[in-house]
């Protein structure tokens, strides 16, 4: 074994008969070369190195692909490419410090992968390339230093960003399997769950597909084509790419799902209420995954319990008319009993468990977040009695309640009255959202006009009072509460089944809890008001002094407004000082810290920020580097910002940080609130 991770059989005369550079499985290390032909296989699972139906591989033609396969065959159903040209072909693939790449026949080099900043002293990490055995093709990194505050592989970047979405195909069944929905959990790993009334083909594989617990088809002798045999289960933001075998226009939500019960062909239909479209599914579906404002509804037997047999056991004709007797005499003389005894469980279960009865526009919302009542919440605040605070979004009362404590209770403006449909799908998002620098949405109220939002209460309060206070924090406390940050917009930029962008970073928006770990709020309310078009026509989403420049042009607003916002937050951890101060004329350089940072930077005087701060001036070389990340963040055009992920790699010293260029000084464009 060789200090490159080559294992090497040697003859007597030391010459390799057999290495394992040349067989690669799921991994490539640092000097290895993958020839044409070769491959990599994904595992099936983190225990099972049995090969699954994702390879990476250089094909005869000088292509390199990431597919899928007709396990056990090698038919591609899909690949992802992205290099197609043909007059000069890869003749290998290279794996090196400097990324993952195709050195083609004339010896020029097409990158697969790389870092975007490079790593800080390569030879002081450990490099990986490997096909995840979700379909992930991913560039990792390991610090040699059994003392860094990082011990694990970091994920520096990988394609596709996300595999639910790019491995598709007409033919095939996706990443998940057939009758599967995909979507990406918190630590970027793609997460496959059966819908109500499937089950996994494997139960210890959750790539495996799913079946019906219950057959579906047009045997009319098994009662498959009697509607009043089944229901539709929905599912919300979810869609099946593939299997349409007819589109129905100008249709609502009711008669499209009354179309499938009525086809005996259909096994699901997916509902568009924004283009009133129904696409009929057969089975067995492909491509499940998440998809925003999409509902799919599942045609399910009301008896389709997996430990229920498929199939009937059959009885003679002859004991049937016994058996039909017996039952009806039975049934006849016990009706009286049991529909007391149904009567009087349901009263008590709707007075002792169901609570009192809710009333909502129709609420289609996972039932994961509890569900209030309106009543419910003036009580628990005693009428809206103790003010938290006020936000772009609403009102913040505490409350409290016997299931879930001191809450949090954040009344939304009117805004959001007209948005019914939308704020069910957005609050589901959000719902779905669990990351330990995240505030976390325990539940919702959706009755009538209101609208109220139930988040767990935080006793710290702002990371805006904690900065701005007396005495000040210590520079541990800043740099943690800055990784804390770093890390949830990472995830709700980058690790969220679908990306929300916050819109509206800034200290008063940053919670603390008992341990003072930073916490995010008012994440994913953004995109509801810019459903609201007028609304967006007359005002500027963010707060004076955080907002990016982006909002002034006509351009899309992307997830680099909330990375400039989050570096003026930065410089303003490091200082302990607002971005913007009313100072004496004499002081009139500080007044703008994103200005006075950089003028600090290029004087070389970063020491300059944090006077009388004796913990940060014994960590200069840190204090620099978080400078440095912030004047990248802050960089007028949102293509040169590093994206959150890179952010917080740099932060944490696992990528170098280059010398920034000067940022866009726009300090003189006036924002009206």
């Amino acid at each position: 074994m060789n200090d490159t991770g080559n294992f090497m059989l040697l003859d007597i005369f030391s010459r390799p008969i057999w290495e394992s550079f040349n067989y690669p499985t799921d991994t490539l290390l640092p000097s290895q070369i993958m020839k044409l032909g070769g491959s990599l296989s994904a595992r099936t699972s983190d225990t099972d190195f049995a090969p699954r139906r994702f390879q990476f591989r250089l094909d005869l033609d000088g292509i390199a692909k990431l597919i899928t396969i007709n396990l056990p065959g090698n038919f591609s159903y899909y690949n992802y490419s992205s290099i197609g040209d043909t007059s000069n072909p890869g003749d290998q693939v290279v794996f090196d410090l400097s990324g993952l790449y195709v050195l083609t026949k004339n010896e020029s080099k097409i990158f697969i992968m790389k870092p975007e900043v490079p790593v800080s002293n390569p030879l002081d990490y450990y490099m990986r390339v490997s096909l995840n055995f979700d379909g992930a093709l991913t560039l990792n990194s390991h610090s040699k230093d059994p003392s860094a505050a990082n011990e694990t592989w970091t994920t520096i970047t990988s394609i596709p960003e996300d595999v639910c979405w790019s491995i598709k195909g007409e033919m095939g069944s996706g990443v998940c399997g057939f009758n599967s929905i995909c979507s990406i959990q918190s630590d970027g790993r793609t997460n496959c769950i059966c819908p109500d009334g499937y089950s996994l083909v494997n139960p210890a594989d959750a790539y495996s597909g799913c079946r019906p617990n219950f057959l579906l088809g047009c045997d009319n002798s098994l009662g498959q084509t009697h509607p009043e045999n089944h229901f539709m289960q929905e599912k919300l933001n979810v869609n099946f790419g593939f299997s349409d075998y007819e589109v129905l226009s100008s249709i609502n939500r009711e008669s499209c799902k009354t179309a499938c019960l009525h086809d005996c062909l259909c096994a699901a239909v997916v509902f568009n209420p924004f283009k009133f479209r129904c696409w009929k599914k057969r089975s067995p579906l492909s491509n499940g995954r998440v998809e925003l404002y999409t509902t799919a509804y599942f045609k399910t037997a009301y008896n389709s319990s997996p430990d229920i047999p498929l199939l009937p056991p059959k009885v003679p004709a002859k004991d049937q008319n016994i058996l039909m007797i017996v039952v009806l005499s039975v049934l006849l003389g016990s009706s009286v009993m049991v529909n007391f005894v149904f009567v009087g469980f349901f009263m008590f279960l709707k007075r002792n468990l169901l609570g009192p009865e809710i009333s909502p526009n129709e609420s289609s919302i996972e039932n994961r977040l509890q569900q209030f009542t309106y009543k419910e919440l003036i009580e628990a605040t005693n009428g809206f009695k103790e003010e938290l605070g006020r936000g772009s979004c609403g009102i913040v009362y505490k409350g409290e309640t016997r299931s879930t404590g001191l809450i949090a209770v954040k009344m939304l403006d009117r805004v959001f009255e007209d948005i019914d449909r939308e704020f069910k799908a957005e609050v589901n998002i959000i719902g779905q959202t669990h990351h330990k620098n995240l505030v976390r949405l325990v539940g919702y109220c959706d009755e009538k006009q209101h609208r109220l939002l139930v988040y767990e209460f935080l006793r710290n309060e702002t990371l805006a009072k904690f900065l701005y206070g007396d005495p000040k924090p210590s520079w541990k406390q800043r740099t943690e509460i800055a990784f804390g940050i770093a890390r949830g917009l990472a995830y709700l930029h980058d690790e969220c089944s679908k990306q929300i962008i916050h819109c509206d970073i800034k200290p008063q928006n940053i919670l603390l809890d008992e341990y003072y770990n930073a916490r995010i709020s008012d994440f994913g309310l953004a995109k509801l008001l810019l459903i609201n078009q007028s609304h967006t026509k007359t005002n500027i989403r963010g707060t004076k002094g955080y907002v990016a420049p982006d909002w002034f042009r006509s351009a899309p607003v992307s997830v680099k407004v909330d990375v400039y916002s989050f570096g003026v937050v930065l410089l303003e951890i490091i200082c302990c000082r607002r971005n913007v101060l009313d100072t004496e004329v004499n002081e009139e350089h500080k007044r703008i810290l994103t200005d006075y940072a950089f003028d600090c930077y290029l004087e070389g005087k970063p020491d300059a920020l944090i006077e009388n701060d004796m913990e940060a001036m014994d960590d200069r070389k840190m204090v620099e580097r978080f400078v440095m990340v912030a004047i990248w963040c802050l960089q007028e055009d949102p293509n040169v910002r590093p994206t959150m992920k890179k952010v917080l790699l740099m932060l944490e010293g696992i990528l170098q940080v280059s010398a920034p260029p000067a940022p866009f000084s726009f300090t003189s464009i006036k924002i009206e609130h």
